[in-house]
């Protein structure tokens, strides 16, 4: 980015091209999935219709399609909340209103299966982002429009998913009750795990509470869908169901296009099942 930008606080062109991820008005769809791996945006958008790459900025590439007709976007987070909500801010500013995030995470269940998903309903906010946003006691839950469309999506697909609260953490070694170099651990991290099982916490990743509390402040809906990599139980870890969350995202969003020409079709504030769906 060469222009002069706006200003300090509104870090963008004259054009309103976004100083981080580099997009403008025009270059995304309104509805996009975001995975933090920014690997994963090629693999998103290959099973698309068509797709062009508009933006690769820092840990931010961005591709544009089209999913079975439905104009898509992907656009990469990086790890963590603080770059999620820069995704958010700057991506909301040039028009998308629905964020999906597609990723990955560890159950604390002993009966979920590495490779199966996990559709959060809600997320207990373990990072540090949202609470610059608002105070803690304000919820993180996910849109249930987008909820909805999720298991559609999965069911459709023949996917096995789960459902369930999830716990983001600023920290994928302590804040995730992993030790850190050298065994390093403090009581807090040892008992942490057992405390969110108490509580019906499904799993463990590191951006959904940022997402779903930006979403709920600003009015726009949220969700998210992750693979599971590890299992805390049984101390598993492997690296599978990374197709299945990507197949599950495009299709979620094409679902919501669907609902949404129901909603206004029907002349409704909110979507509802019609007789023929």
């Amino acid at each position: 980015m060469t222009k002069d930008l706006v200003a300090a606080d509104r870090p963008e062109t004259p054009d309103r091209k976004q100083y981080h991820i580099e997009v403008a008005k025009g270059d995304v769809a309104e509805a996009v999935l975001l995975p933090g791996d920014p690997k994963r945006v090629k693999k998103i958008s290959s099973r698309w219709d068509s797709f062009d790459e508009v933006a690769d900025h820092r840990q931010y590439v961005t591709h544009t399609g089209k999913y079975k007709g439905t104009p898509i976007s992907a656009c990469s987070t990086g790890i963590g909340g603080p770059g999620t909500a820069i995704a958010i801010e700057e991506l909301a500013n040039v028009g998308v209103r629905t964020f999906v995030r597609v990723g990955s995470c560890a159950t604390l269940k002993k009966d979920i299966e590495i490779g199966d998903l996990i559709i959060s309903t809600g997320a207990v906010r373990l990072e540090g982002t949202s609470k610059q946003y608002v105070r803690p006691e304000y919820p993180a839950f996910a849109h249930h429009e987008v909820v909805l469309a999720m298991i559609e999506a999965a069911e459709s697909l023949g996917l096995t998913y789960h459902l369930g609260i999830t716990a983001s953490t600023d920290s994928f070694y302590l804040g995730q009750s992993r030790p850190g170099f050298d065994d390093y651990t403090q009581s807090m991290s040892a008992t942490l795990i057992q405390d969110l099982q108490k509580a019906n916490v499904a799993n463990f990743e590191m951006e959904a509470a940022t997402l779903f509390t930006l979403a709920g402040i600003y009015g726009f809906r949220s969700g998210a869908v992750c693979a599971v990599y590890a299992n805390r139980v049984k101390n598993e870890f492997a690296v599978r169901g990374e197709d299945a969350v990507i197949d599950c995202g495009n299709e979620a969003v094409r679902i919501l296009a669907e609902m949404d020409k129901e909603r206004d079709a029907s002349g409704k504030k909110h979507w509802v099942r019609t007789p023929n769906r």
